[in-house]
This record gives C-alpha cells, structure tokens and sequence, in this order.
C-alpha cells in the first residue's frame, strides 16, 4: 500500500495499522462513462422510489454525506462531509473478514468497496460496492441514533469469537462474489463456486458468536425496517442500495417481523431475495438487543465455556485474567475442575503478554515464541487470591525475589522455584517469573521443567473475559488474515472502448447542454452496433423528452425500448422505472 492517505478526517486518521492494510486506493479517474451512468440511474430509482418508503433522514441524509445523484462519490468528499457527523470513509478491495469489519464501525469508519456494479447487476449485486456502500450506509449515519449503534455493534463485534469454518464460508462469499462481478467467469465456474459455498454452510455446526452476530448485523444494518409491522419504513442499506428489492420487499409474500433476540435464530442467504424481514419501533431497540445479546458472549462471560470457543478457533484470541493480564495467542488447551472451573491454559505458537491493551515490555511474541501456559486459580487454604496479594503476603508466602518457594493451587497445580521478579500494575499482581522451576498437575504430570527456562506465571483467581483477537493488536497483529483472492480489474476491448465514448458524449450533452445535433448519430450507432444497450438510449431519451428537441428521435426512441420491454423480461422493470423518472422528473435536490 501507498502512503496512507487520512483524507484529513479525525476518524481515517486514528485507524490502527492492522485496519490500514486493507485500504486501497479509490482510483476515481479508472471509473468509466458507463459506471457513472449506472451510478446515476440506481440513484435516480432510489430517490423517485425512496422517498416514499425510506426511513425519514435518508434523503437529507445522501446530501450530508456528500453523496450526488448525477456522480460516483469522490471519497475526500465524502471524508469532508462525514467528517462533520464524527465518521469517516474508507476503500477496500471487496469483501473484508468481518472482524475487521466491525472493528472500522467500531472506530466510526465506513468501509466502502472501490468497485462499482455491472451494468447487468444493476438491481442487485452480491458483492460489496460503492453504491451498496456509499449509498446504502452513509446516509442513513447523520441519524445520531443510528450511528451510535453501528459503532456500538462495531465495538461488540470487533470480539465476537468465531469458529474456523467461518473462515472457509467468508472466503466461499468472497470467491463466489468476485466471480458474479467477473466479465469473463462461466456459468459453470459460478455453479460449482455456488455449491461450495452451499456445502460450507449447510455443515457450519453450531454457529458462533460472529456468525449470530452476523445475523444480527443482517437484519439491521443491510435488510432492517423500522416503524410498524403494517407501515414499515427502510433503514437497511442492502434494501436502501437495491432497486429491486427495496420495492419487492414492501410486497405482501414478504413476511414483516419484529425485531428481538429470537432474530438470531434466523440464517441468510446473501444471493437470494430474503423472505421475511424484522422491524424495530426504534433504533433504541437495536441497542437493547444487541446488549442483551452481548451478555452471553465469551468476552462477557469468560471461564470455561469462553476457552472452549478459543480453543476451536484456531486463530488469536485473548483470555483475561482477573487481575487483569491478558494472554493472546492461539489457544490449544486448558485444565478444568469437577466443577467446570479453570485449572490451567495453554497456547501454542506465538503468544503475547498485556495489560489494559498494551503489549507488556519483554513479553512479546519473540520472548513467547514457543506458546504460553499458566495456571488458574487460588492457592489451597488461602482465601485472598494471590492477584490481590499484599506485600505483607507476599512475604509470608516466600514470593521474594531470589527466594526459593512452592505455590500450591485449589487445582493441584504446584509451582516450585525461584523468584526472579512479581510484576504489579493498578494493585494487582500480574505475573511472578521464576528460574529452576517445575510445574506439575494434580497426577503428577510434569507441565514445566528447570531446563527450559524462565517461567512466566500468570497470576488470576479466574479467566473473566475471552475475546477475538490480541490485546494489544497492533504489536501482535501487523498483519491479520488478508485474502489472497483479489476482485477481478476489467480490461475493455475496443467495441467496448467506442461504448464508453458514446456514454461520454451523451453525459456532456446533457451536463453542458450543447451538442444535441450529435444525438441521432449516437443513436445509429447503438441501433447497429450496441443492441443490447437500453441504458444508453433511455439517457438519450431523457435529454430529447427534457429539451423537448426532436420528437421523432424522441418517439423512435420510445418505441424500441418499449419493444424491448415487451419481449425481454430481464429489464422490461429496468426500462419501465427509466420511462417512470423521465416522466416524473427527480428534483435535483442533491446537485453539486
């Protein structure tokens, strides 16, 4: 990646290294004329449509998040505008994990997709682009309500652990998304890319807490509604950026309902139309649900159940201590009691030390390199937990530096050697190091031995909290999981080249109101060698209806995008909504 560009926005500029690397740049001059027509056609729709049924802040909305119907957004437009609201923007290449996705909503960042639709996917695209993204979402975030959830849910989601098969389903989504925006993919490739996501998801086995998460996420942030089950309003930026959907979703098959915690129970589908959508009476609701829901996740919870979750990820995760150490690294086992409690934990690999989210000096993962384990618990016969230790203790207990001593933990765990340092912070002891140590289980199992070295022992009665990823993410995750799968760049041939001419003269004559004599050769051109096009001719169309200039151009015009509606069903709905705003003509309220 290039120098990072902050746009000069407050939001951009505080991101976190391991968030930067998936920014890419905008490239707004490799948009095409043909681009910028489906562009302003989707949006166009949407205003005609929207204005009706969307949820009252979205069309003041797109004007102060610097979005215009005529153009794509340029992101330091956007930046400065969101700037104003406290958020920010951002472009990505395509689909991210979702952990990093949250955790941009978290830091009050949009994350918007560079590309842009197909002309043939203009109703509707599974893959994430700018005008799902900037269209959908940033309207819709100058509702302070609104946005406080969105960055709520980023900060709760940003923790949500996740299993490893949600890997293997988000690089399917990803894979399968790439391919329906590719120009040159066959039917057969998309088919076989269709079943294996297919397979993936119906052997996910229990889902995890990103994938409810994600659920939630679903029926809110990209497909909710908000108001009434009888007169439902549109929030969702999936339903806000589809102009398809968002004008079948209000249909009566589409089942209506509202939205709580039981939402959780229902899965997606992200390349069909969704068969029931929830409502909330308020945003508030949206929080309330989330938080209900927040309070059966491992980062809330913690113990064994949590570690199990961390265990099966397989990927970093952090386990807290309640003297607040926190141990990051990849999980692979842990010891528990009759009574379901935390003996003892283990990491494998690459493992990190920290304390309130800051990596603790000398304990990174080069000095961890070979994994982590500790134990969990009180010492036997001792009510006070060793974390909350005076020095007085301390002493009575022999844990002195260069003092030879034996801990005995509730577990069985005994821990004999000498101490080389205690490590205090915020009156609670973190960690005591020992040289000439053994570690041993209850049964006698040797856990450490002298020979390997310095033993870090972490110190807490209990493990209060696991969550996704490393305390200190920026120290431990410089990299995190970027797919090798990149969305596909389209190269033009030259009939496609001469197309994006035409589109380029048409936007000029209408942007400058000149050069209308060029029309009815344009037009020919289309008739001959473009046949296929009905976005074109409906823009010519627009211009000679508008100018009220050549009737007969205007009328031949009509007639042939009439027949095509008449015989092609594939965009009879596409060419009659283009005659539908010609006809009742967009107020421009959102010029530049």
């Amino acid at each position: 990646m290039s120098a990072f560009n902050d746009f000069n926005n407050p939001q951009v500029a505080r991101l976190p290294n391991h968030l930067k690397q998936f920014i890419v740049e905008q490239h707004y001059e490799k948009y095409t004329p043909i681009d910028q027509a489906v562009w302003r056609y989707v949006m166009r729709q949407n205003y005609s449509y929207l204005k009706d049924v969307a949820y009252y802040p979205y069309i003041k909305g797109l004007q102060r998040a610097g979005l215009s119907i005529e153009r794509i957004p340029d992101l330091q437009v956007m930046n400065d505008n969101l700037g104003k609201i406290g958020w920010g923007a951002v472009t990505v290449d395509g689909f991210i994990p979702p952990a990093a996705f949250m955790e941009y909503q978290a830091y009050r960042v949009l994350v918007i997709a560079a590309d842009i639709r197909q002309l043939n996917h203009i109703e509707y695209t599974p893959a994430p682009d700018i005008i799902h993204e900037s269209a959908g979402h940033a309207p819709i975030i100058a509702d302070t309500d609104y946005n406080n959830y969105l960055s709520y849910f980023g900060s709760i989601g940003a923790k949500a652990m996740f299993s490893s098969k949600d890997f293997e389903l988000y690089e399917a989504i990803r894979h399968l998304s790439i391919l329906k925006e590719s120009t040159d993919a066959g039917d057969q490739e998309i088919a076989q890319a269709e079943k294996h996501l297919k397979t993936i998801s119906e052997n996910m086995g229990e889902p995890s807490e990103m994938a409810l998460l994600s659920r939630l996420h679903w029926w809110t942030v990209e497909y909710g509604l908000i108001g009434t089950l009888e007169n439902p309003k549109i929030y969702g930026a999936g339903l806000l950026s589809s102009i398809g959907e968002s004008y079948t979703c209000m249909q009566q098959d589409v089942k209506k309902i509202w939205y709580n915690l039981d939402t959780i129970n229902y899965p997606y589908d992200i390349t069909q139309n969704q068969p029931q959508l929830f409502v909330t009476p308020t945003f508030q609701n949206l929080i309330d649900v989330l938080e209900a829901f927040a309070d059966t996740m491992a980062f809330r919870r913690g113990g064994a159940e949590s570690m199990v979750k961390a265990i099966e990820c397989k990927n970093p995760a952090t386990a807290v201590y309640s003297s607040g150490l926190q141990v990051s690294g990849v999980f692979t086992d842990m010891g528990i009691d009759p009574e379901d409690r935390l003996t003892f934990l283990k990491t494998t690999g690459e493992t990190a030390l920290a304390f309130n989210n800051q990596e603790l000096e000398g304990h990174g993962k080069s000095y961890h390199k070979d994994g982590f384990s500790s134990p969990v618990g009180r010492l036997k016969g001792i009510s006070t937990p060793l974390e909350d230790f005076s020095s007085e203790q301390l002493t009575a207990a022999g844990i002195l530096p260069f003092q030879q001593t034996s801990l005995h933990f509730e577990s069985g765990i005994s821990v004999s050697g000498t101490v080389k340092y205690v490590t205090r912070r915020e009156n609670k002891i973190l960690l005591i190091g020992f040289t000439d140590c053994t570690v041993q289980d209850h049964l006698g199992n040797i856990l450490f031995r002298p020979e390997w070295g310095m033993y870090d022992m972490a110190v807490g009665e209990q493990i209060i909290s696991v969550f996704n990823g490393a305390a200190d993410k920026d120290r431990f995750e410089t990299i995190t999981h970027v797919s090798d799968n990149l969305t596909q760049k389209v190269i033009y041939d030259e009939p496609m080249l001469r197309l994006h001419e035409l589109y380029r003269q048409v936007r000029n004559c209408r942007e400058n109101q000149e050069g209308y004599a060029e029309l009815p050769a344009i037009w020919e051109q289309l008739k001959t060698t473009y046949r296929t096009d009905w976005l074109l001719p409906l823009e010519i169309l627009e211009i000679l209806h508008f100018m009220k200039i050549n009737p007969e151009l205007e009328k031949e015009i009509r007639v042939s995008l009439e027949l095509r509606a008449s015989v092609d069903p594939d965009h009879a709905k596409l060419i009659n909504d283009g005659f539908h705003v010609i006809e009742n003509p967009v107020t421009q309220l959102m010029n530049e």
